[in-house]
């Protein structure tokens, strides 16, 4: 069986509060889009794991595809399997793609076993391998509290945007994002600021990331600047980075040369 793990993009992101475990309290806005990568998964004779595309850092044992298939075996007695995973969606940039592939995997166990695991069962599953893991169990926007695994619902469509997706060469590491951050609550929580005209967003959404991040990766700044320079709605770093997006109300007009640095872009759905 196959399947396109997508990415998401942050809209807004505040981090609250440190907790007792090391992690952070945030609050954020989870939005999906399709960017994907493809997993395909399929009985064998013993377990295997191969990817293509994107070089994937790390050691293969460590991939979250593998904890995944490991996850669901420790309490079913599941066949081994061939996964095979072609990276598209750039690592280290803030979009979950490792995140959505974890997922996907549970996802697909769950169909090919026919386990018949509940939606909430997954989100289970899935909150044990990252914390943003438990969003790409479903395909709708979503509010990400605690560590960002407790989701709840939320009423926004960007269905006619336009998004353009930018990866720089530079890494930002989660740590550096989260050392460079002062935890506070925000003036005016996200929940009301999602929902006010999306061309207020540009002054009220805020990501608690880009006040260090900006500084630090003078390259990050300068494409959010471009952004708007273009008659973006909206622009932000996703996440703690390294890419920047920006949603318009239809496909910016730019110079060739700018428009080769976009590594997506595309409607919103």
């Amino acid at each position: 069986m196959v399947t396109f793990p997508p990415c998401k993009i942050n809209l807004g992101l505040d981090i609250i509060s440190k907790r007792e475990d090391g992690y952070h309290n945030l609050d954020t806005v989870f939005y999906p889009v399709p960017w994907t990568d493809m997993l395909e998964i399929i009985p064998a004779r013993q377990l295997s794991f191969q990817s293509s595309g994107n070089l994937i850092p790390g050691r293969e044992e460590d991939n979250l595809c593998l904890k995944a298939y490991h996850l669901l075996k420790k309490e079913f007695d599941i066949s081994p399997v061939q996964i095979h995973l072609h990276k598209i969606i750039p690592t280290g940039a803030g979009l979950g793609g490792g995140s959505s592939d974890a997922a996907h995997t549970l996802r697909l166990l769950n169909a090919v076993f026919d386990l018949q695991l509940s939606t909430d069962r997954l989100k289970q599953y899935a909150a044990q391998l990252g914390s943003d893991c438990a969003f790409f169990i479903g395909d709708e926007p979503m509010q990400g509290t605690g560590r960002g695994e407790q989701l709840t619902p939320i009423e926004l469509s960007l269905k006619d945007k336009y998004l353009v997706v930018i990866k720089p060469d530079v890494h930002v590491s989660t740590a550096e994002a989260y050392a460079g951050v002062k935890p506070q609550a925000p003036a005016i929580p996200l929940r009301d600021i999602i929902h006010l005209p999306l061309e207020k967003w540009k002054h009220q959404l805020t990501n608690d990331f880009e006040k260090t991040i900006l500084t630090n990766y003078p390259v990050i700044a300068q494409l959010k600047e471009q952004f708007y320079a273009r008659k973006a709605v909206y622009a932000s770093m996703s996440g703690s980075g390294s890419s920047v997006f920006g949603i318009f109300d239809e496909p910016p007009k730019a110079d060739p040369s700018w428009q080769s640095l976009a590594h997506w872009s595309g409607w919103l759905r």
